[in-house]
């Protein structure tokens, strides 16, 4: 069997210097900087409504819609009785690529009942969101559906979340209190004002 080479021919100098490659990319930049300039302007004097411009979400006031798929903070769920339904089988902990998942399993008084999770750790600094935990669950006890964004912390352990959070997300507060009217003055969990 013949071994066949390919020759490439060779760039000239002109293309060396990717000149065309610049110019044709500040041409699309330039476009779409043009196009918003402008119909941002004329949707501020009312006309070309039914023209959509560049889209911009006011973040914390104005929340974007999430997809019913949306990966977001975790949660466990809970049985009638307000035990967490996982049952210890490490397999959140094992298939995670990050190792952001800790558990302690123990004996579970109830002999339906395997294990049950004595410390669930997870750590949301470490977490990719990658899901694998919510697919590899056999008791559907973990979810990743809080639709919780914001996830911020001053120091790396608040962003560790135990077993009793993780059974209920609405425990931990969000980082900054904001007014829609006043967003100057946010304040920070603790109270004090930041700016």
């Amino acid at each position: 069997m013949a071994v066949k080479v390919l020759r490439r021919r060779e760039l000239t100098v002109w293309e060396k210097l990717y000149i065309p490659q610049i110019v044709s990319g500040l041409k699309v930049t330039t476009a779409h900087l043009l196009r918003n300039l402008y119909l941002h302007s004329a949707h501020r004097l009312g006309l070309l409504q039914n023209r959509r411009a560049a889209v911009t979400f006011q973040y914390p006031e104005e929340p974007r819609p999430l997809a019913a798929r949306f990966r977001s903070r975790h949660r466990l769920t809970v049985r009638d009785d307000g035990t967490p339904r996982c049952v210890g089988c490490m397999l959140c902990e094992t298939v995670c690529p990050a190792h952001c998942i800790t558990i302690v399993a123990a004996e579970h008084p109830d002999p339906n009942i395997e294990k049950y999770p004595v410390r669930f750790d997870i750590d949301l600094g470490v977490c990719v969101y990658c899901g694998y935990c919510v697919e590899v669950c056999p008791e559907d006890a973990i979810r990743m559906d809080t639709g919780i964004l914001d996830v911020a912390a001053y120091s790396r352990d608040a962003m560790k979340l135990d077993i009793h959070e993780l059974m209920n997300p609405s425990l931990r507060k969000p980082l900054l209190e904001c007014t829609l009217k006043f967003p100057h003055k946010c304040r920070l969990a603790g109270g004090e004002a930041s700016r």
